[in-house]
């Protein structure tokens, strides 16, 4: 990227020059506001680091910890039973940067904590959606872990800058350099050292900032217990060099960002301390670039320099491109940041209080949200009035009477609404894109104990889909039974637990099923003929398809090749819904049929007795046919899996891999434990993470992320067809 194409940045310090987009009552200006998530592996530290900038920000007086259960994002009882950060939660503070153009500034800083675990990957998808830039936390042990690199993906794909945090510098194990040669090498990232680590390992005790060229001592103090005041010191003589060098690498990366920074580099002359923190700025803006701070949260060592560099290097609103959505009619319109226009935003989450109700947590994009105004929901094509609007401290709230362009708060009062319904004033025609979410994995039965708790279920069932968009519920047309699908075995523990927690519901779940796809290897010719003659007028609908497969991942497609008007035009969109309706059974076992490409080529129609019926159900006919004839497969879902064990169990651990028809991808030995990235079927990991506890006597961790699809071996083909509660749709 040149630096031409770099953003343009504007300092502003003083309130007296702030961008007329501000409303004059607005106590944050835009400028000095900053919405920012935290988002890594699990067990990287994201938790203990909001809880330390929570403590050092004054947000909260006393600093919670994880391991006690009694930090403040981490507000749900299965969250501090378990020591997991299951949803995401949002809080507000503010910083005074001790460095920097804005030095001395108060900045509000919107902060959401979320969780790490594979299975509530929704919870950082829709909060990456609508904050403007991010911390991303990676362990300085582990380095760059499966669920880092997916975080990582996910603020690629919305275009969220990031500066990182090695977290657990005191470890031992610890790497710095190491962790950012991952970065660079696993995530592709720009990745540069924006303060380097003085010793490591229990010998870490403080950092040198390359950008002021100056040291900060954590040597503990018994004055200073909470580590409030790090001392400022000139960087030790046996690291000059060293710091010299990188900071020579930071300049020339972000010279490509900077036509100043470039020339005075280029011409041997001094740069200014401000002028390379507003080079980091734009090259980090520009997503082309990433800063990396070392660290410690839970030691109380780095997290105020990982303040500034938040204030000083992440995006405010009005730095980052105005949200794109569309109007009624399909053209591209931009939610511009500005207090002044009509108001426009999205519901990211929703949340059920036990108190209040729904709470809709929302991302304000332009626009003043006040009080008791109606918003107008484009999806619904309805109205709703804000009977209350809150500030979201966690699970506490605090009441207020407007929110400005910019702001992240909480909505009561509105009913009708769903996750990534844009919420506007009735006069501006825009619907801003939603967030995606993945696909379930893995799906189980439950049963209610009782005629009681059957009523109970269906309403807390209602609530938690509200809530969760990766959560499916339906019921299974063979057995009756009452099917929840999930992104993993977690996942459904903890919507079971809420269900008896929350909702007062006892309920028995039966074994988890997996979601099988079908697909085809061949291609083939299918027709379908839906004739039906009852003495008045008939039915007839008679369409001829050929079906190939297609691209991994693109799913179903079809494609309309009738010439000639031998199907109607009308009839054509039927005999599609048909087709469609028809892939939601396979013929092998009745799953989702994906990955094929089917075209209509050929048909014929009757003047009296066509009907847009008929052509549907020979759409579904010619289908089935055809999927007979083309070799379906029945497609398992396999996992990606990380092992980290000791180098002892590691024979063990890999025979209990080829047990579960795993196929090792590799192995690396770090920091004295053994690493092996396999692939191992979805259906023969139930119960995994127990299973490598036991063999290695709790020492062996594993993380688990979805990899990809491949066919089931005909061994097992005819058991699970067998033990398949669904069957192939009648043909």
């Amino acid at each position: 990227m040149s630096a031409a194409a770099a953003p343009v940045i504007t300092v502003v310090t003083d309130k007296a020059k702030i961008s007329p987009v501000n409303a004059k009552d607005r106590p944050f200006p835009l400028e000095w506001t900053r919405n920012i998530g935290i988002a890594a592996h699990i067990d990287a530290g994201k938790t203990t680091t909001t809880e330390r900038i929570l403590f050092y920000s004054g947000a909260v007086h006393k600093m919670g910890e994880v391991h006690e259960g009694t930090t403040v994002t981490d507000w749900m009882e299965q969250e501090r039973e378990r020591g997991i950060t299951i949803t995401a939660a949002a809080i507000s503070c503010a910083w005074n940067a001790s460095c920097g153009p804005w030095k001395g500034i108060k900045q509000r800083i919107n902060i959401i904590d979320t969780p790490g675990h594979v299975d509530f990957t929704a919870e950082v998808e829709r909060s990456l959606r609508v904050l403007d830039g991010a911390v991303a936390v990676f362990c300085a042990v582990a380095g760059v872990q499966p669920q880092s690199e997916t975080v990582w993906r996910q603020a690629n794909k919305y275009r969220v800058p990031r500066i990182a945090f090695v977290n657990k510098m005191d470890r031992t194990g610890a790497d710095f350099y190491r962790a950012v040669s991952e970065m660079r090498e696993k995530l592709k990232a720009n990745a540069h050292p924006i303060f380097l680590p003085i010793g490591k390992e229990e010998n870490f005790s403080g950092l040198i900032d390359l950008v002021q060229n100056v040291a900060y001592s954590f040597e503990e103090d018994a004055k200073d217990p909470l580590g409030m005041s790090p001392k400022t010191m000139p960087i030790p003589a046996e690291m000059v060099e060293q710091s010299k060098e990188y900071r020579d690498k930071l300049i020339e990366a972000v010279s490509d960002f900077d036509d100043v920074i470039a020339e005075k580099y280029l011409g041997g002359e001094e740069i200014s301390v401000n002028e390379l923190m507003l080079g980091v700025r734009k090259a980090t803006i520009s997503l082309q670039f990433t800063g990396v701070v070392p660290g410690s949260a839970f030691k109380k060592k780095g997290v105020q320099r990982l303040l500034d560099c938040v204030v000083n290097y992440l995006p405010n609103p009005i730095d980052v491109p105005p949200m794109k959505g569309q109007d009624s009619d399909g053209q591209e319109v931009a939610a511009v940041v500005e207090d002044k226009s009509k108001v426009a935003g999205l519901a990211f989450k929703l949340w059920n209080d036990a108190f209040v109700g729904r709470i809709v947590f929302y991302r304000v994009y332009t626009g003043q949200l006040k009080k008791g105004m109606s918003l107008y929901n484009p999806r619904t094509r309805r109205s709703e009035r804000l009977s209350r609007l809150v500030l979201m401290r966690a699970m506490d709230r605090e009441e207020i009477d407007v929110a400005y362009a910019g702001d992240i708060c909480a909505l009561v009062g509105i009913k009708d609404v769903i996750t990534g319904d844009t919420l506007c004033d009735e006069d501006f025609d825009i619907r801003l894109e939603p967030p995606s979410f993945p696909e379930p994995v893995i799906s189980m039965s439950i049963e209610p104990n009782s005629k009681g708790d059957q009523e109970k279920m269906g309403t807390a069932l209602q609530r938690l889909v509200a809530e969760d968009p990766t959560l499916r519920v339906k019921t299974d047309p063979d057995t009756g039974q009452t099917i929840l699908a999930g992104m993993g075995e977690l996942h459904l523990d903890i919507i079971r637990d809420r269900m008896k927690r929350e909702f007062k519901v006892e309920a028995t779940a039966g074994k988890p099923q997996i979601a099988y796809r079908e697909t085809v290897l061949k291609h083939a010719d299918g027709e379908g003929k839906f004739i039906r003659q009852s003495g008045g007028k008939g039915q007839y609908g008679h369409v001829c398809v050929k079906l190939e497969p297609n691209v991994k991942g693109k799913g179903v497609e079809v494609v309309n090749e009738i010439v000639g008007g031998v199907i109607p035009k009308e009839f054509i969109k039927p005999a599609t819904e048909g087709i469609l309706e028809g892939a939601n059974n396979g013929v092998v076992a009745g799953y989702p049929v994906v990955d094929v490409i089917v075209r209509i080529v050929d048909g014929s129609f009757h003047e009296v007795d066509s009907s847009e019926l008929a052509f549907k159900m020979a759409g579904i006919f010619a289908l089935k046919e055809a999927m007979k004839k083309a070799h379906p497969i029945l497609l398992e879902p396999i996992m990606h899996v990380e092992i980290t064990t000791p180098e002892e169990y590691q024979g063990d651990l890999m025979g209990d891999v080829n047990r579960r028809r795993g196929t090792i991808q590799g192995m690396e030995n770090k920091a004295g434990a053994c690493i092996v990235n396999c692939h191992i079927p979805l259906e023969t990991l139930f119960g995994y993470v127990t299973d490598i506890r036991s063999l290695s006597k709790g020492r062996a961790s594993a993380s688990i992320t979805p990899s990809h699809f491949e066919q089931v071996p005909n061994s097992l083909l005819t058991k699970i067809v067998e033990t398949s509660s669904k069957a192939p749709a009648r043909t």
